[in-house]
């Protein structure tokens, strides 16, 4: 892309709060659930996203706003996708229990496996790209070998779903959220694990009787943001024993049983998440105050993500299906 050549040299800037709209983008027929920009930086134009229209798409979302190609490997509803770290593969599982690694450029299947359970959220080994974790409508959660198709390691919980995975930096411990809030239950809305021996490191984190749908780890900072259902944005230290600050709230946003996304800015200055109301909210990071809200979409707006190099561009998608990107 010749918008994000320039910037390729030279350190992140200090994201700013998009104002327009550059893009509005609605090709799919129901839901997006999930959307994410390329990792690699010079393939960063690109665009992911998974819907509930059974497809994933990737998006020219820089240059021209255009779809450049559609995957159907799903026969339900796409609920997770990732990049992998070169850029070249995209892993994939929905309701339909399959697991898909496709090759970007010609559609065809790496790695496919039918899973035991519907699966909701799925991530990669930060450090190896051969190895993920899926979790869903199930006490458990897999990790995954694709060289051989195998389960490595499986983590156990008395819950009934997992919602989203987060790996802490260095990858050696993850964090699951799951639909654990009854007070008869040991384990609590978000669990720490030991990657490597499958251990509990700790299941007492958030005391809240509120699910959280999505996690997001600040880039620079030993800190973790929960989105929770009680309309706010919680945050923990990402150290043992993982205490949650309890003197910074974001609210303001609404939640409502969707699974909403939040996360930080590339720089770690802002929190944005967005809101059942179509809003994006974008707050200070440091006090926690809204800096600016965003009409964005007529229906949930379950999504928000910052472009990984350029420092105002934003992506974000809704229940009705659209895509939009602002600057």
């Amino acid at each position: 892309s010749e918008l994000i050549k320039p910037y390729l040299g030279s350190k992140y800037r200090l994201t700013e709060v998009p104002q327009n709209l550059v893009f509005d983008i609605s090709k799919h027929s129901g839901p997006v659930n999930e959307i994410q920009w390329c990792p690699v930086r010079e393939q960063s134009h690109m665009l992911l996203s998974a819907s509930m229209d059974k497809t994933i798409k990737v998006w020219d979302a820089v240059d021209a706003g255009c779809c450049l190609k559609t995957y159907s490997c799903h026969y339900c509803a796409v609920r997770a996708a990732q990049w992998s770290s070169c850029g070249r593969r995209i892993l994939s599982g929905g309701f339909d229990s399959m697991l898909h690694l496709t090759d970007v450029e010609t559609g065809k299947q790496i790695f496919s496996s039918q899973n035991e359970f519907r699966i909701s959220t799925l991530k990669f080994y930060p450090t190896d790209s051969n190895i993920f974790i899926c979790g869903g409508f199930s006490p458990e959660v897999k990790a995954w070998d694709i060289r051989n198709c195998k389960v490595i390691r499986v983590y156990k919980a008395a819950v009934q779903q997992t919602l989203d995975i987060l790996f802490l930096p260095e990858g050696k411990e993850f964090l699951t959220s799951t639909d654990a809030v009854s007070r008869d239950s040991a384990d609590r809305t978000i669990i720490a694990w030991d990657f490597q021996s499958a251990a509990k490191i700790s299941n007492q984190i958030f005391h809240e009787r509120y699910t959280c749908p999505s996690l997001t780890v600040h880039p620079r900072e030993s800190v973790f943001a929960a989105q929770t259902n009680g309309n706010y944005v919680a945050l923990f230290s990402s150290q043992r024993p993982y205490r949650i600050n309890k003197k910074k709230r974001y609210e303001g946003h609404k939640v409502e049983g969707f699974a909403v996304g939040c996360e930080f800015s590339p720089d770690g200055t802002l929190v944005v998440t967005g809101s059942s109301d179509g809003k994006v909210f974008f707050y200070n990071y440091h006090t926690a105050r809204v800096i600016r809200t965003l009409s964005a979409h007529r229906e949930a707006c379950v999504s928000a993500t910052f472009h990984p190099v350029l420092p105002s561009l934003l992506a974000t998608c809704d229940w009705a299906g659209e895509i939009k990107i602002w600057q």
